[in-house]
């Protein structure tokens, strides 16, 4: 499979010095017997000690794979190109066996399905122990047994269960266990892909507040993967927006949440429910396929402001609001926000959904 493309990279977000993990220009692009499947094309992003960075948008769109980029646990195939720099070391390009101890330890990761993560034929106690000691070999078995079941007690397991299999757990009791396994080393990064799946809205609460005691007590950096804008709004200090595999947006949460500047961030939050929703609405169409996805803009074709320049150009990176001159903190992907200059004569016109539809099956 070729090496990903050399488009335009993004902007760097701001302050990449104080950044634990720092993506730059991340591509991952799954081989198939046609054409790649452009999964993440493109992305930086920074996670900063003591942060909560809220990753969200429609299934499909690449924030999964995300995660599994930043933890190089993509699978035989994957084409991988850019930087994800560890503490200034980066990650890109290593081995397994040199990835394998920062697994744990540096970085922790909470799979999205936690059934297929854990081996039915290993307590859960061996589960625990196996972890620790391959980070932790000098550490005592009762300590690691006494650190076990205080994780597992955290995520409200009793010890009465310790040595029991997989399989005698619900789904929602084998989530909280992929949690405490990936927080019982103390990671100065997690990344949480849909972390309160499958779970009743008490338990969500106290495993979203027991992220939020890692990230305070011991500075972690946390990336949260999820479908669920309102955990975002209530969590998360920034928040990225992605959309067929490239941030569109990215900035201060409560900021993009009271004044989204990317109209596909307009449209997810339109599409919440809330006490105060009279009327359903959703956005048009679906995500592209991440084989051949559209032109230029790959929001175009669901977008409700499309432009003539919006289906000829790739748009660039801007500050929010930098059309009016009243720029903010974050980055918004879209050509709402210029630069104008970049503009060509007639490409602020607005694109006709019949002109859509004819660039498409051209």
């Amino acid at each position: 499979m070729s090496e990903p493309g050399t488009r335009a990279e993004p902007a760097a977000p701001d302050s990449p010095s104080e950044a634990v993990l720092s993506v730059r220009g991340l591509r991952a692009w799954y081989g198939t017997m046609g054409d790649p499947v452009r999964a993440v094309d493109g992305v930086s992003l920074d996670l900063r000690a003591g942060e909560t960075v809220g990753l969200v948008g429609e299934s499909g769109c690449g924030k999964s794979t995300l995660g599994r980029a930043m933890m190089g646990l993509l699978p035989e195939g994957t084409a991988v190109a850019g930087e994800v720099r560890y503490r200034g070391r980066d990650l890109v390009g290593l081995s397994d066996s040199e990835l394998r101890p920062l697994r744990g330890p540096d970085l922790g990761l909470v799979f999205q399905e936690p059934m297929t993560r854990l081996d039915p034929l290993v307590t859960i106690e061996d589960h625990f122990l196996e972890a620790l000691r391959a980070h932790e070999s000098d550490t005592d078995t009762d300590e690691m047994r006494r650190r076990s079941l205080a994780a597992l007690a955290g995520m409200g397991i009793p010890p009465t269960r310790f040595k029991q299999f997989p399989h005698e757990f619900s789904g929602g009791m084998r989530q909280r266990i992929m949690i405490a396994l990936a927080l019982v080393l103390n990671p100065k990064v997690v990344i949480a892909d849909e972390p309160t799946t499958a779970l009743d809205v008490i338990v969500e609460a106290q495993i979203l507040q027991i992220l939020a005691d890692l990230r305070r007590n011991f500075d972690a950096a946390l990336l949260l993967i999820t479908h669920n804008l309102g955990i975002v709004a209530e969590t998360c200090d920034r928040v990225a927006v992605m959309y067929a595999g490239q941030i569109v947006e990215e900035g201060n949460a409560r900021e993009v949440f009271t004044e989204p500047a990317h109209p596909y961030t307009r449209e997810l939050l339109r599409s919440t429910i809330s006490l105060s929703t009279t009327g359903l609405h959703y956005i048009p169409g679906a995500p592209p396929s991440l084989v051949d996805p559209p032109n230029a803009c790959r929001f175009h074709p669901r977008c409700p402001n499309a432009m003539q320049v919006c289906a000829q150009k790739d748009p660039i990176e801007m500050p929010p609001g930098a059309e009016a001159g009243e720029q903010r903190e974050g980055r918004v992907l879209c050509w709402l926000h210029g630069p104008a200059d970049e503009i060509p004569p007639g490409g602020e016109r607005p694109l006709e959904r019949e002109e859509i539809a004819l660039a498409e099956e051209a």
